[in-house]
């Protein structure tokens, strides 16, 4: 059945609904940002470890990074060209004692009372994987290359009743460093293997050639050049339809689109080449949760077996 964008609205905020009767999510005041009960997060945890296995076998550096960026790094990568109404910026009030009851005035009088802050050196992490690439600045890789298995929150400034679609969620990241060889080879396995693993769920999960959401006019030319060169292919799967899966991971080859801001550099002295596979923990856990139910105990055997639940 064709889907009206009306109707489908209407189905994920049923969705939402049901997540937060069910006290799997619970409602923060914000779309888009939940607090998530045991349940959910048990869910969340056994997956994570799911995919930390899977990626253990291959060797991979372990890092953790918290949430926020630099700006000064931030500013290095092009994302407030390509996204600038995604971006989450952290600000703070710097004012004297006068300037902070002014400040409080405006509050309780209701005016507008946010241009009293200014910019802290801090920006909300838009993608795992921003973080890494400043600490591999002006380095020069070994032959092998670099693997890194990331996992942390990431903010995009989409507010929506889709619960698929957070401000605010994590993802657990794989990230290549290399020849463009290595990179692509990255991409590459990792999306037949993340689909394999996501079948082995009992989630039917395809592969899909994608692109990011770029902004305004000159984005939908960057749209058309990522998807002729096909650097980003998703693993979709029907979370409230099946005319437009939602997207629970991703496995991208960057070009040197990272190492170039940041001089990450091959043994050659040529620019290293990226790539990165990121599986999305809430939009597996909604997955699961929309095709096998909310009690995990109900779910099936080879899907609680693989998940340890």
């Amino acid at each position: 059945m064709s889907h009206t964008h009306d109707h489908l609205d209407d189905i994920q905020e049923r969705y939402q609904k049901e997540l937060i009767a069910a006290g799997l999510l619970i409602e923060s005041g914000a779309p888009g940002v939940y607090g998530r009960s045991g349940v959910f997060e048990h869910v969340i945890q056994t997956f994570d470890e799911y995919v930390r296995k899977e990626g253990q076998a291959l060797g991979p550096e372990v890092m953790r990074f918290p949430p926020v960026i630099t700006r000064a790094n931030y500013l290095k990568t092009t994302h407030i060209e390509s996204f600038p109404d995604l971006i989450g910026s952290i600000h703070s009030f710097y004012g004297k004692e006068k300037d902070h009851l002014e400040m409080l005035r405006k509050i309780q009088d209701g005016e507008e009372w946010t241009g009293d802050l200014g910019p802290t050196a801090l920006m909300l992490t838009p993608a795992i994987c921003y973080p890494l690439y400043p600490t591999a600045k002006d380095s020069v890789l070994s032959e092998n290359g670099r693997l890194v298995d990331l996992v942390g929150f990431a903010f995009r400034h989409e507010p929506s009743n889709d619960p698929a679609r957070m401000q605010t969620f994590r993802m657990h990241e794989f990230v290549r460093m290399g020849t463009p060889e290595q990179a692509l080879a990255h991409r590459d396995n990792w999306l037949k293997k993340g689909e394999e693993m996501l079948r082995a769920l009992e989630l039917d999960a395809k592969p899909a050639l994608a692109n990011d959401p770029f902004f305004g006019r000159g984005g939908r030319a960057m749209v058309v050049s990522q998807r002729e060169q096909e650097l980003k292919y998703e693993l979709v799967v029907a979370i409230t339809s099946e005319e437009k899966p939602t997207a629970i991971a991703s496995s991208n080859y960057h070009l040197d689109h990272f190492s170039h801001p940041f001089n990450i550099k091959l043994q050659s002295g040529e620019l290293a080449h990226t790539a990165c596979v990121g599986f999305g923990l809430e939009r597996t856990a909604l997955a699961l949760f929309k095709k096998f139910g909310f009690d995990p105990k109900t779910w099936p055997a080879a899907t609680k077996n693989l998940l340890g639940l």
